[in-house]
């Protein structure tokens, strides 16, 4: 492109901006991708796309780089709105340099994000990158402390939905992870903070990219990924319907919607036998509105699920035990599972409901000594320092602190209900058994299976519990979505002023 143009000739830049597209359209084309603009024009509703600063350029002179110019310096930034509401978007262009990140590139996000700050809308970025521009040195890694700083400032404020379209290579990665929601497409996305090449020299491991940071990786394996999508139009689709659950921002309520009774009942899900599997997606099914509930991280930690969903139209948070994955228990990746969207749901003013099953945290020296006690306590922390509506129901097994970690009254649950089979107790019936009557079953074995009924009927019923005013109110499976719907009703103007005034607490990492 020829920088003699005339000052002001709008036609040519435009003429240039159309080259550009169909330049780096037949590239993204040729390797199953969509380009900036196409993600952008694919998400927002039609014709509400209006771009900011669109003939932005480098101003690099060094290597080479005063013979590469690019109008809009390798990515697009604006607004539009989603389903009729305000967003703010960025979506970094692969065809120029590899959606390298410079200053220039570095301060049009920048910009896009304060404009969502201060405007209170939501912000999503597709990532299209292979990481900080070499070319243009510190300038570059200067350019990704500006973004991140915006995206903690952005924390808690309006929600930030990354969509990973391409490679994300070193200091690209952490924007994302820093964002609410992370999307990844299959066979295109990639997370890395060093890539294959890297890894060899210095370990001498050999992996290839999807491996090492493909979306079944990052999907299953390490949690960054908040969903794995087939295909770039999946995840546009999913972007809309987190967006459809959330507030624009932390300051509004999130929008009604009709409501829809379940297709199923809760009657026949819950097996009487507590040692009996069952999967608490059919619970959640037919105790929410009808198709409403959309699970996250639905391939990582499976032993715990979450997710948007709705109670009488109203939007909330669904954190269940999944008593068919690992009996339910609580691991190392379960409790940052749950303790993240308790906080986001906490952020963005989505009342939280709890369906507990749990056994308790899984024993063993692998999880104690990856730290299992601080990854549990961030449990602990997101529930007692949550503030919106919070109700808890107890199914079956509640035992130690997975009790207490998991929505109990004493972290300021507003309302707890159990079923009448539900065991709460420092453990087991068999376990305590065992050990408080551990001399009389050596003595009378016979005994010992009177002495579990005994136990359960003294100790780990719910009405014990209940007489404390630790559970509400003992009730039917099939009660659990009205008094839920009623409870949350109850809790709908909820206001809580923090004590005592603090900067920030220090949460367990």
């Amino acid at each position: 492109m020829s920088d003699d143009r005339p000052i002001g000739d709008t036609v040519e830049r435009r003429e240039e901006l159309r080259r550009q597209e169909e330049a780096s359209a037949e590239r993204q084309h040729a390797r199953g991708k969509l380009t900036a603009r196409e993600r952008i024009t694919g998400l927002l509703d039609a014709g509400s796309f209006t771009e900011l600063d669109p003939y932005v350029e480098h101003r690099a002179s060094a290597l080479g780089m005063d013979q590469r110019k690019w109008l809009g310096d390798g990515v697009v930034t604006g607004s539009g709105t989603v389903d009729g509401r305000r967003v703010y978007v960025y979506s970094q262009d692969f065809g120029f340099m590899g959606g390298s990140l410079g200053a220039a590139h570095a301060r049009k996000i920048c910009r896009v994000l304060d404009l969502a700050i201060q405007n209170g809308a939501p912000i999503i970025g597709f990532h299209d990158s292979g990481g900080a521009r070499i070319q243009e040195g510190v300038a570059s890694l200067g350019g990704y402390g500006e973004i991140f700083r915006r995206n903690v400032q952005a924390s808690g404020v309006i929600p930030q939905i990354a969509v990973i379209a391409g490679p994300t290579a070193g200091g690209a990665s952490y924007s994302p992870a820093l964002m609410d929601f992370t999307l990844m497409v299959e066979g295109i996305a990639t997370m890395f903070i060093t890539g294959p090449r890297v890894v060899k020299q210095v370990t001498g491991e050999e992996v290839d990219p999807e491996t090492l940071g493909g979306a079944e990786t990052h999907g299953s394996v390490t949690g960054v990924a908040s969903l794995t999508l087939g295909s770039e139009a999946e995840a546009m689709e999913a972007v809309r319907m987190i967006l459809s659950y959330l507030p624009p921002n932390n300051l509004d309520d999130p929008a009604q919607a009709p409501s829809s009774e379940p297709s199923r009942d809760t009657m026949d899900i819950i097996p009487d036998e507590s040692s009996q599997a069952y999967d608490t997606h059919d619970l959640i099914d037919a105790i929410t509105d009808a198709g409403s509930f959309f699970e996250i991280q639905p391939f990582y930690a499976m032993n715990a699920v979450v997710g948007f969903g709705r109670l009488g139209g109203r939007s909330i948070g669904v954190v269940a035990s999944q008593p068919s994955v690992m009996a339910g228990t609580m691991t190392i990746d379960s409790s940052d599972k749950i303790s993240r969207f308790v906080r986001l749901c906490d952020a963005f003013n989505l009342p939280v409901l709890t369906l507990q099953d749990v056994p308790g945290y899984i024993p063993g020296v692998d999880q104690e000594h990856r730290g299992i006690i601080r990854h549990g306590a961030k449990v602990i922390y997101a529930y007692s320092e949550a503030t919106v509506p919070k109700v808890t129901v107890i199914l079956r097994k509640s035992y130690g602190g997975a009790y207490i970690a998991l929505g109990s009254k004493h972290l300021g649950t507003d309302f707890v209900y159990a079923l009448p089979g539900a065991e709460v107790a420092v453990m087991g019936a068999e376990g305590a058994v065992e050990i408080v009557y551990r001399r009389e079953i050596a003595a009378e074995p016979e005994k010992r299976d009177d002495l579990i009924a005994k136990y359960r009927e003294e100790f780990s019923n719910p009405y014990q519990a209940a007489k404390l005013g630790f559970i509400d109110d003992v009730i039917e499976p099939g009660e659990i979505r009205e008094r839920a719907i009623a409870a949350f009703e109850l809790l709908s103007k909820k206001r809580v002023k923090v004590h005592p005034p603090k900067k920030h607490g220090n949460m367990p990492v």
